[in-house]
């Protein structure tokens, strides 16, 4: 096991006028699972094949422990790869296809017999290991392709998007097994997703990258807590936090007609600088009538058992209940909120949400940065 480091790594395919990977730098500890996270064509996969020796780096090193490998060729840089498509041989069997590695690499006949057995009583799959992959389910050939890796007791772990091929049920449940096993096993892993459920539930750490740069790092919690730009704060949660355009007016700001205390770091980073208002779901509250709050008008209400959510839009009064639009041609500003999934109001009606105040985000709208 070791930690992996970034150094200023970076990516420009050939006929490319910006890099998919644009000076990342970051690192792994050793026995972390790091979960790289962000939408198609953010360079997350890429940075994992670079990390692999399967694409080539421009620019900056890697490292592995105290080894730079970043020419290295790949059967030399001691890391097991699960690709999103399994990639087993259907011609043999189970246990031939995670001993495979081992048996090119020169392993004895019963070490690797008993690696693959070791690595298959971990994984459930000892009643399988005659059978050959047309003969398993999707999850099955999902556990062979991880014990194929296990059984080379690698430095490192790559899993790019793993889960990806799994009907939701079995992903749920699989991403918890492989989450647990890393960490009864201590290997570093990388683990890649655009799925930032997958990310919040399974890592240690997350990286999220956009256009080939990281916007943010950190734990689970201190993204969610503290996104650093309007980009980290859209993508992490789900729903997505509410981005609502706002006015600093002396002690506080300002949306749409309502006034809510804004905290005197944010009034002095912003300056003249026009703010967005960030709120997540859970903290906004059906007001009692009559109080004071943000109105909003609900289009849609997702009933999801103990939870429901509210879909709507701003009301300025000058609309009508579809949601044309709010006053002096300003476009249409959408809002969720969660609420009581067994006692909520209906689409149509007309209601007024108040947000916590020790959970309000503020962010530059120019820049995206946070604020305070």
């Amino acid at each position: 096991m070791s930690a992996l480091t970034f150094d200023s790594v970076s990516r420009v395919y050939p006929g490319a006028t910006t890099p998919s990977v644009d000076g990342l730098s970051l690192d792994v500890a050793d026995g972390e699972f790091l979960v790289l996270v962000g939408p198609s064509g953010c360079g997350k996969s890429t940075t994992l094949r670079m990390l692999a020796g399967l694409e080539e780096v421009d620019s900056g090193r890697i490292l592995l422990g105290d080894t730079d490998v970043t020419h290295m060729p790949p059967k030399d840089r001691d890391i097991a790869m699960v690709f999103q498509n399994y990639a087993l041989y259907p011609h043999m069997t189970v246990a031939d296809n995670m001993g495979f590695a081992l048996k090119i690499a020169g392993v004895s006949g019963d070490e690797r017999a008993a690696r693959v057995l070791e690595a298959a009583r971990m994984l459930d799959l000892e009643p399988l290991l005659g059978r050959k992959p047309k003969a398993l389910s999707g999850g099955q050939r999902q556990r062979v392709a991880m014990g194929r890796a296990i059984v080379r007791q690698p430095q490192a772990f790559l899993m790019d998007e793993p889960l990806s091929n799994l009907d939701a049920k079995l992903r749920v449940q699989t991403r918890t097994q492989i989450a647990g096993l890393q960490r009864r096993l201590g290997v570093t892993t990388v683990y890649v997703t655009h799925d930032q459920t997958e990310a919040l539930t399974m890592g240690d750490r997350i990286a999220v990258l956009k256009e080939g740069k990281l916007q943010q790092l950190g734990t689970p919690r201190e993204l969610y807590e503290t996104p650093a730009n309007l980009f980290v704060a859209g993508f992490i949660g789900s729903p997505a936090m509410n981005l609502l355009p706002a006015e600093l007016t002396g002690d506080t700001v300002r949306v749409g007609a309502t006034e809510l205390p804004a905290p005197a770091a944010v009034r002095a980073a912003a300056g003249d600088a026009a703010v967005t208002l960030g709120i997540r779901p859970e903290d906004l509250a059906l007001a009692p009538a009559g109080a004071a709050g943000i109105p909003v008008v609900i289009d849609l209400v997702e009933e999801l058992g103990a939870d429901g959510y509210l879909y709507g839009h701003l009301d300025d009064g000058a609309g009508d209940a579809a949601g044309v639009g709010l006053a002096g041609g300003a476009e249409r500003v959408e809002v969720v909120a969660r609420v009581n999934g067994r006692a909520h109001p209906s689409a149509g009606e007309r209601v007024v949400l108040t947000p916590a105040p020790e959970h309000l985000h503020f962010f530059a709208t120019d820049s995206g940065e946070r604020l305070g």
